[in-house]
């Protein structure tokens, strides 16, 4: 993102989240960069091997990559990590580091995501305790995680009447229902399946990008 970008402005739209079941080690770099030239706005970074080694290398080449295309680079669940990359923030579940302790570290500029599942107390708790964005979900049956309860679509819409932060989603999201949850007030939708999977990255992106306009 750049230095002139709100947070409200820099979180909207297709937000590309890294699957190391998906992509390929070795096309890393090259697979990202077709999420990027798609349009993708946000890269979430989530590795959970546990290879630090890796996961310093790929987090630094997406810090790049993001700086090239002005995009947002989220680290998920690894404070340290996102601090040692200069990330622009990164995302929390309900069993990783408080937000305070995120906050504490990163300072008062850098992005905290949080996830909100489907429950919007958890949402106004977390805005209400300095968090710059709320994701619900899973919205639909999810590859990525199917034992995940679905959200309401109308959680979005409440979300968006009751939060003054920006409102993301994720789970099972494509082409054929994303326009669903954009006419919901989403501001981001957070993929990994339907775009790491497909033939062709960039033009996947493309289209799911499209959907925002």
């Amino acid at each position: 993102m750049t230095a002139e970008q709100t947070h409200e402005q820099a979180l909207k739209g297709l937000y590309a989240i890294t699957d190391e079941n998906l992509i390929a080690e070795d096309a890393f770099e090259q697979t990202i960069e077709s999420a990027l030239q798609g349009g993708a706005r946000i890269i979430q970074y989530r590795d959970k091997s546990g290879n630090e080694e890796k996961r310093l290398q790929q987090a630094s080449a997406l810090r790049s990559l993001c700086d090239r295309y002005n995009a947002v680079l989220i680290i998920n669940d690894d404070i340290a990590l996102a601090l040692r990359v200069k990330a622009d923030g990164v995302h929390l579940g309900k069993n990783d580091d408080s937000i305070s302790q995120a906050r504490q570290i990163l300072g008062d500029k850098t992005i905290i995501g949080i996830s909100c599942y489907n429950d919007i107390n958890l949402a106004i708790t977390a805005e209400n305790n300095s968090a710059d964005y709320v994701a619900f979900g899973a919205m639909f049956s999810s590859s990525t995680k199917p034992d995940a309860k679905n959200a309401d679509l109308d959680i979005i819409s409440e979300a968006k009447q009751k939060l003054n932060i920006p409102v993301c989603t994720i789970g099972g999201i494509t082409e054929k229902n994303i326009k669903q949850l954009i006419d919901h007030g989403t501001d981001m939708a957070a993929i990994i399946n339907h775009l790491f999977s497909a033939d062709d990255i960039k033009l996947t992106a493309t289209r799911l990008n499209q959907s925002f306009k």
